[in-house]
């Protein structure tokens, strides 16, 4: 994923759970994007084989890890969004039952996960999301953390990148 580090975010609207459309390409700022896999919901079956799926588990405590830690991003400047392909009314269900605080986008239509080659896998006839983290500075990719291998300790480990970061560039001796 280490490609994907100086490329441009991709220009797209897409959905939000907040109610408006984000389009990351035309913003300013430190933005992090936690992509996931997908959420359950209660009275619904998990996809084909979940449970026998290595990393296929974690989304909800990844999304409660970073709804935790929001006032650390704000205080930090940094914006954060999760992203999977499931629609933005199940992500606003999920939004609504775990009091997230951070808005979801929906990439039901992979454009933006396209745009970007971001990895996926299958489980049944569908696809999903590969769990990685993307940092964004001013529409520019700057750091990407893949494999997520402790969804709930995800927020985290992205905070670290930031601590003693100068203007809070967490490539700041980058070449």
């Amino acid at each position: 994923m280490q490609h994907l580090i100086g490329r441009r975010l991709p220009d797209l609207d897409l959905p939000s759970t907040d109610g408006f459309s984000v389009n990351l390409s035309n913003r300013d700022g430190t933005f992090v994007v936690f992509c996931f896999p997908y959420t359950g919901r209660p009275d619904f079956p998990n996809p084909p084989d979940w449970d026998n799926i290595p990393g296929a588990h974690g989304s909800t405590p990844q999304a409660q890890a970073f709804s935790m830690r929001y006032e650390e991003f704000e205080r930090l400047g940094i914006r954060v969004f999760g992203l999977s392909f499931q629609d933005t009314s199940w992500q606003s269900e999920f939004v609504k039952r775990t009091s997230l605080r951070v808005a979801l986008l929906s990439d039901k239509k992979k454009l933006f996960s396209g745009a970007l080659g971001l990895p996926v896998f299958k489980a049944g006839t569908q696809e999903y999301l590969r769990r990685l983290t993307i940092i964004s500075k001013n529409r520019i990719v700057t750091n990407v953390r893949y494999p997520i291998d402790d969804p709930e300790n995800d927020a985290a480990e992205t905070l670290k990148l930031f601590e003693d970061a100068p203007h809070h560039d967490p490539y700041r001796n980058r070449q």
